[in-house]
């Protein structure tokens, strides 16, 4: 581990924020250059507060992935993911609002007034652009997000292709305070090897079912333990129906093992270790609709 004391320039905390499925995750797995955030193409994928942290040249960013913010859907789980996205901007050092395209929709308009009320610089940034195909209807497009938000510097960028990735992370290292690191250089996230180990699953599950399966799956991981040269991973995946239980586990269980050979697969690569992965599927009716629960699986 490095000496977390020793002085950088640079040190501060950045804010990724939007609606659902405007590559939030994307972005911030590739500033990192490795795979912190879960990704799908499905809306609402992330569902914490994820902190990346990006350590380089004596500076050091402190990347907040947040869940999408989103209308319409009035469940604990969804109130949940809203106030850990609004709480993650109000006490940063920059805010990047990411939109998609040339797309604004009433979802985009409500992050706008939630993103105009802070107190820090804040960068609109235009993901997708690779698939822009006439950039004559950028033009209308900067000028309106540029009347919508006069205070942001605007900048079009592929998270996907990394492309202007670099001018955004000079803006961000322009803006954030000079101080010391706050992590060891080597620590690329704030959550634990646990909560990473139930995010690869639920990846897995939502690039598998998304559209089969509503939202209602959460997955608890309950046996974390090295033995030797192995990793013993087992893990709960709670859905609301019996159905959907059903579904999950497929034709004499093979999308269950399907899910399990993916997720075990990415976790080897993150843990650096051969990993024995077993998953459960349990009923839990309305766990997503009940504060109790959600507190119990970690959503606070």
């Amino acid at each position: 581990m490095s000496d977390t004391s020793k002085s950088v320039n640079r040190c501060g905390f950045v804010a990724i924020v939007g609606r659902p499925n405007v590559g939030k995750s994307t972005l911030l797995n590739h500033m990192l250059g490795q795979k912190v955030s879960i990704t799908s193409r499905k809306p609402q994928t992330t569902r914490n507060n994820v902190q990346g942290i990006k350590t380089e040249g004596g500076n050091q960013i402190i990347f907040v992935d947040t869940p999408g913010l989103h209308l319409g859907q009035s469940k604990a789980i969804n109130r949940y993911m809203n106030r850990s996205a609004s709480t993650a901007i109000k006490d940063v050092d920059l805010v990047i609002f990411m939109v998609d395209r040339l797309v604004w929709t009433d979802e985009d308009e409500m992050v706008a007034q939630q993103v105009q009320r802070v107190n820090c610089p804040v960068v609109v940034a235009i993901n997708k652009i690779d698939q822009v195909d006439n950039k004559d209807e950028l033009l209308p497009h900067l000028k309106f997000l540029a009347e919508r938000l006069p205070q942001a510097e605007i900048m079009p960028l592929s998270a996907l292709r990394n492309t202007n990735l670099e001018r955004l992370e000079a803006v961000i290292l322009e803006n954030l305070p000079e101080g010391e690191a706050l992590y060891p250089e080597d620590q690329l996230t704030d959550r634990s090897s646990r909560f990473m180990a139930a995010e690869l699953v639920r990846e897995k599950i939502t690039r598998q079912l998304g559209d089969e399966l509503p939202y209602q799956i959460a997955v608890e991981v309950e046996e974390f333990v090295q033995t030797g040269k192995v990793l013993h991973i087992s893990a709960l995946i709670l859905v609301e129906r019996e159905g959907q239980k059903r579904i999950l586990i497929g034709d004499k269980g093979d999308r269950i093992k399907q899910i399990g050979q993916q997720a075990r697969i990415d976790m080897e690569s993150l843990f650096d270790t051969k990993v024995m992965l077993k998953l459960w599927v349990k009923v839990k009716s309305g766990w997503s609709d009940d504060e109790r629960a959600l507190r119990s699986l970690g959503y606070e």
